[in-house]
């Protein structure tokens, strides 16, 4: 695979400051595919330093001309479409078709809302005898996952740039490759030098570097709740602007009066995308007593005909950490009845898909967040037991509600402790608010939304 040995700083790729490197490993044979430079403090203070000498010229760049700016980079990665799905099957692991369809196919969506946005978002508004003005925070560190690598980036690139910010980005360790190429298109769809810079390495060092920056104005963080609470610390001490996109253990309710077999059918398909490293899976799916025992056989035929379609797990810590959850899910009591701890290959990370009945709410496979391929089947007695179930975790990330009548899901989502519901298998929606309850996060992204997370306000009285 393709990889640069330095960072892009300034316009430009650079020589890193250091000599040491990341290996980037293909999960699905274990082989060495690349090598990228291991940032350092001082790539850290260089990418910051551009990103503040750019801020006034972007900042204040009328909207309409940041908008074509965004359009001509989804334009960009709209013609590399295959070489993106290509590099994240690579580094990621996900089966190619996936990576056409969700890893390079959403990010464009979302790419292009966003030109869409930054030409009619109101950044003026009256208000009685006051104007106020939704003015760029300044210079934003965006810290990222490898799980959608590609979206991730352009869910807190894009609308950094359509506020008017200036971005350094540091892209998580296992997928650098998938963050080179979009600096790659950054650079082909003219985007000023300084306007987003890109520094590659690990996230104790270069990312923490980042995140305690005095330069940076706000931090954007997609990761674990644990990381998310040290950076949301530092960010207090130094009176800084974050947003945390986190954890979650969603739940699937399939309330009685729904199509059974569809419900599950979708709520297994949900985890299984990704290999189940979507921090919005709905990996609790919560069944009526009466529809319990149907529901796990559902649940195990449906899980049972992924077998080989899903990719593996991303690398040999995910691969030992999902398999030990399986484990202590078994230890604990629950059944497995599909998949299991047995690795289905000798070769790769990767893991069988799993679904547990038998899953009381407390168990830890029902509390945390395991990051892969399995599903925990919860039965409830009621409909006030499945909403203290579904509410009963430090998360609130996402959901579904399943129901014979819109009406009645709807009323039951609308007491969810959660940031997004579909409800009856709705549509992803790239305009939608995307972020958390509780330990999920703070903010959200996508959408205008997403887009106010990066401005600031400021009002004058006449």
């Amino acid at each position: 695979m393709k990889a640069h040995d330095g960072m892009y700083i300034g316009g430009a790729w650079r020589p890193a400051a250091g000599s040491d490197t990341i290996a980037v490993v293909n999960p699905a044979d274990e082989q060495v595919i690349a090598h990228v430079p291991a940032g350092t403090a001082e790539d850290v203070d260089d990418a910051v330093a551009a990103a503040r000498e750019a801020f006034p010229a972007w900042a204040t760049t009328p909207p309409a001309e940041r908008a074509a700016k965004i359009a001509a980079l989804r334009d960009v990665l709209v013609a590399r479409k295959d070489e993106i799905a290509e590099t994240v099957t690579a580094e990621l692991g996900a089966p190619l078709p996936f990576s056409q369809m969700v890893h390079a196919g959403v990010p464009i969506l979302v790419a292009g809302s966003y030109a869409e946005l930054a030409a009619s978002y109101a950044f003026e508004e009256k208000v009685g005898n006051s104007t106020v003005y939704a003015e760029p925070v300044g210079v934003v560190g965006a810290i990222t996952p490898w799980n959608y690598p590609l979206h991730q980036n352009v869910a807190k690139v894009a609308p950094a740039l359509a506020a008017g910010c200036t971005v350094v980005l540091k892209p998580a360790e296992d997928t650098p490759l998938t963050a080179q190429l979009f600096a790659e298109a950054v650079h082909e769809a003219g985007i000023p030098a300084g306007v987003f810079n890109l520094v590659t390495g690990l996230g104790t060092v270069a990312g923490q570097a980042l995140a305690a920056h005095e330069g940076v104005d706000l931090v954007s963080f997609t990761g674990s709740t644990a990381v998310g609470k040290q950076i949301g610390s530092a960010a207090v001490a130094a009176v800084k602007r974050v947003a945390l996109e986190l954890g979650g253990k969603s739940a699937n309710v399939i309330l009685p009066s729904a199509d059974l077999a569809k419900a599950v059918g979708v709520g297994i398909a949900n985890v299984m995308g990704n290999s189940g490293q979507t921090c919005s899976a709905w990996t609790r799916m919560l069944v009526h007593t009466s529809q319990y025992d149907e529901a796990v056989a559902l649940a195990a035929e449906a899980a049972a005909k992924y077998g080989d379609r899903i990719g593996p797990l991303v690398n040999a810590k995910q691969h030992a950490r999902v398999r030990g959850y399986i484990e202590k899910g078994v230890a604990e009591g629950a059944r497995v009845v599909a998949g299991g701890p047995e690795a289905p290959r000798e070769q790769g990370y990767f893991v069988s898909p799993t679904v547990f009945a038998d899953v009381t709410p407390e168990m830890t496979i029902a509390q945390e967040e395991i990051f892969g391929p399995v599903v925990s089947v919860i039965r409830y007695e009621d409909e006030a037991d499945a909403l203290r179930i579904a509410n009963g975790t430090v998360y609130g990330l996402a959901g579904a509600v399943w129901a014979g009548d819109e009406a009645e899901a709807v009323a039951f989502a609308r007491r969810m402790d959660t940031g997004q519901v579909d409800i009856n298998g709705g549509r992803f929606n790239p305009l939608a608010p995307f972020g958390g309850y509780k330990q999920s996060g703070v903010g959200r992204e996508l959408g205008s939304h997403g887009l106010s997370e990066y401005l600031q306000t400021k009002s004058l009285q006449f």
